[in-house]
């Protein structure tokens, strides 16, 4: 006789729990795992590396920043569609990326390369890290003081610079290339990239990509391409063309629009005051 009254309770505790809970907010969760999961592939690209630097193992951790990449991608792109960005987010992607395209990287490349300088390959890995947090801290700083969805990118991305010199080191490992005689070009291709992220070169973010019947052509023979490219010839040496393309378009686009910018930036200027004009009066005066 007391089943129901107890079964009716039961329900009733369960639909106030379900109440409080609020799947809403469960959705906030959503996004930060795939952060979450980049900073695991990012550490496991950091253990991997730093045991013993076969070519096996080697090309794991950098499978595992491939990985991280693509987590990277997906978090913002479910905070958007589940309507769920937050300042919480922002700020967890931003330390995660310094996990897996800051330090698995540079621990990578140290491994495969670096460390055979000693104490100047371990610098030279401490600056790619150094100017990529620095890079997302600019970035945080400008997030916040700019409102919408920017055009541009202020320095390298990050994840596209872990994503080149990654790529570099796979397609040393599958043999696709021959190993280089010394570090130099290494440590050269190291510092161009540390330098590009905290550079003022701008870097498109496709934000503004109208999907017109040119843009839909490119953008289809663009990844056509890639995957014959990969089918053919190798994966890591399409995601290494990918990664360049990038790279070498925003260098490009930005020395030929520099002069347009700083033309524009000069004429949006006041004018400077003629040397005959008098002075201004102390009421004038800020």
């Amino acid at each position: 006789m007391e089943r129901g009254p107890k079964r009716r309770s039961r329900r009733s505790r369960a639909l106030r729990l379900l109440r409080r809970l609020e799947p809403r907010r469960a959705l906030f969760a959503l996004p930060n795992l795939f952060t979450l999961s980049s900073v695991f592939c990012g550490f496991f690209a950091i253990v991997v590396a730093s045991g013993n630097s076969s070519p096996r193992r080697l090309s794991q951790a950098v499978l595992a920043v491939f990985f991280a990449v693509f987590f990277d991608m997906a978090d913002g792109r479910v905070a958007r569609l589940t309507r769920t960005q937050s300042a919480f987010g922002v700020q967890l992607d931003s330390l995660a990326d310094v996990i897996a395209f800051g330090v698995a990287p540079a621990a990578i490349v140290y491994a495969w390369s670096l460390r055979a300088l000693g104490a100047m390959g371990m610098l030279v890995a401490v600056i790619y890290v150094s100017c990529g947090a620095m890079r997302l801290a600019r970035f945080n700083v400008l997030a916040s003081r700019v409102s919408g969805a920017s055009h541009y990118f202020m320095g390298l991305p990050i994840p596209v610079a872990a994503g080149a010199l990654t790529s570099v080191v796979m397609v040393y490992q599958q043999g696709l290339m021959s190993p280089p005689r010394s570090a130099t070009p290494i440590v050269a291709l190291v510092l161009l990239l540390s330098f590009l992220m905290i550079s003022n070169v701008r870097y498109r973010t496709f934000k503004d990509l109208r999907l017109s019947g040119k843009a839909i052509a490119l953008i289809a023979s663009v990844l056509l391409t890639l995957a014959i490219l990969a089918a053919l010839v190798n994966p890591a040496l399409a995601l290494l063309t990918l990664f360049a393309a990038y790279v070498i378009v925003g260098l490009f686009e930005e020395i030929i629009f520099f002069r347009r910018r700083r033309r524009e930036k000069n004429s949006a200027l006041p004018p400077a005051p003629s040397a005959d004009a008098p002075p201004p009066r102390k009421e004038d005066s800020p």
